[in-house]
């Protein structure tokens, strides 16, 4: 029975006066939402981006055209950022969506892109390689400090030892204090430290790779356990992340090494003296990068070479596996054999052992009639019963040398 059919006000100025407490619905206004309705907050939550102070604010280090940092760790807002390095908001889109996740606890928030990228502008190169996110102009570089998180309060920053490392050496090569002293360009010297970093970095994580699965392997050849199987699906899983991470940057710089235009444009400095680069004038730059290509290809290398060691691990363990549930199946096959043979033993004691009269009992040596018959039955059902079992033991890559000693009578032949 309906609410009309019980006489209640349901227009809209009687409203819900007159329905007693006990039958009015649930009147939360969060749970009012129906399913599709749900769904559609959340989809725009997710599809929005984060509206505040921190999403405008961009935290980086920036080092001055003599190598001096005058700037760590420093929150400016990002349209000025822009507008005093006449940059374009499309080149802060990478950027921009991980500096979102700084300052959360969360580890979903936590956005390192694997497709690294060098954009190169008429008026700077923007990097992303790694964890690594940089600016470089001809008289000045600016670090994202994108591997950094905030403190709760907003003004600490916990830098790991390996970026600190990066930032020294990024000072010390822009001062020209380094092998190449001033002989490089600015932009140069900077985008050396980077790859520095960079392939630094991938080493450091392959030998862990190889040290990890090298054991795990070693393990393995010893005995097959269910948890070291479970360890080498997991660092398998790794190993072909990082295994993509380092191609990626290996085609990265084999990219940019087969384009001059691209080469020419890296020295910023020439660009800005108005004298720049043509044609294949582009020797230092392209030595440097090639030296960096090489040093990225062996780690590629190294790393497919040890993917390919755990493939044929896995096919090894597949085969013992197979191997052992054969086996096992065999031995079933056996003991079902004896089995069978037995049953004909265990007949002719049944069919003696009736209660019922017979000839055998007027007979001396009717019990032992019984038994040789039951011996004899059961010895040649069993050598028919290996001998059907044996032809089907010996395992051929084809079927044809099978089928061809048992046509000629020959099925145990060795050749």
């Amino acid at each position: 029975m309906g609410w009309r059919s019980r006489g209640w006000k349901t227009g809209v100025a009687g409203g819900l006066k007159s329905i007693p407490r006990h039958y009015r619905p649930f009147s939360c206004s969060s749970c009012r939402l129906q399913p599709d309705s749900f769904h559609d907050v959340l989809l725009a939550k997710s599809l929005t981006s984060p509206k505040g102070s921190d999403s405008d604010l961009i935290r980086c280090t920036v080092f001055d055209k003599d190598g001096n940092m005058v700037q760590h760790g420093k929150e400016i807002r990002r349209s000025d950022f822009m507008k005093n390095y006449n940059l374009a908001s499309r080149d802060f889109r990478k950027i921009s969506r991980h500096q979102h996740g700084i300052g959360s606890n969360s580890s979903a928030n936590i956005n390192v892109d694997i497709v690294p990228s060098i954009v190169i502008r008429s008026n700077g190169i923007l990097l992303n390689l790694l964890n690594i996110r940089a600016l470089i102009k001809y008289d000045m570089v600016a670090i994202f400090d994108s591997s950094r998180n905030s403190s709760s309060s907003g003004g600490g920053l916990n830098e790991s030892h390996s970026h600190s490392l990066f930032l020294k050496d990024m000072t010390e090569r822009l001062k020209g204090t380094g092998n190449d002293g001033e002989s490089l360009p600015y932009e140069i010297r900077a985008l050396e430290a980077i790859l520095i970093h960079v392939m630094s970095n991938l080493t450091t994580e392959m030998k862990v790779h190889t040290t990890v699965l090298q054991n795990i392997l070693n393990g393995l050849e010893e005995s097959i356990e269910r948890s070291k199987l479970r360890y080498l699906l997991i660092q398998s899983k790794k190993i072909t992340q990082f295994n993509q991470k380092a191609s990626l940057i290996r085609d990265l710089i084999d990219d940019i090494l087969q384009q001059d235009d691209e080469l020419n444009a890296l020295h910023l400095t020439d660009i800005h003296n108005g004298t720049p680069r043509t044609g294949s004038n582009h020797a230092e730059v392209e030595l440097l990068l090639e030296s960096y290509y090489k040093t990225s290809d062996e780690i590629v290398q190294t790393v497919e070479n040890l993917i390919s060691q755990i493939k044929t691990t896995e096919e090894i363990i597949l085969i013992i596996l197979d191997s052992n549930r054969n086996e096992l199946m065999l031995l079933g096959l056996k003991f079902s054999t004896g089995l069978l043979s037995m049953g004909i033993a265990l007949y002719c004691a049944a069919v003696y052992g009736m209660n019922l009269e017979n000839f055998i009992e007027e007979i001396d040596g009717g019990f032992e009639l019984v038994v040789i018959v039951s011996s004899i039955s059961l010895l040649l059902l069993l050598m028919f019963s290996v001998k059907q079992l044996r032809k089907v033991q010996r395992v051929t890559m084809t079927g044809l040398v099978r089928e061809e000693r048992i046509a000629n009578g020959h099925p145990h032949q060795k050749f």
